[in-house]
């Protein structure tokens, strides 16, 4: 079983510069998106649902593409 660190470790990477070139949205921008609280989408992060990146100052980010995906999903 792994733990939720274990788990926010393996479903978020780092920006590289190839990730920093894409259109990256903050927790709050997909908040906004879904009508809910950046909290939930922290939630989302943590347990899968969305992918995230991490920022070097430790930040989830979210790529455009994957949010529009989980849109067009739900």
């Amino acid at each position: 079983m792994t733990t939720t660190a274990e788990h926010d470790e393996q479903a978020s990477e780092l920006i590289t510069p190839a990730l920093a070139a894409q259109h990256n949205l903050t927790p709050g921008q997909v908040a906004a998106m879904f009508n809910v609280n950046p909290k939930t989408v922290a939630r989302w992060a943590s347990s899968g649902v969305l992918k995230s990146i991490r920022t070097p100052g430790g930040h989830r980010r979210f790529r455009e593409a994957d949010v529009v995906d989980l849109l067009n999903r739900g």
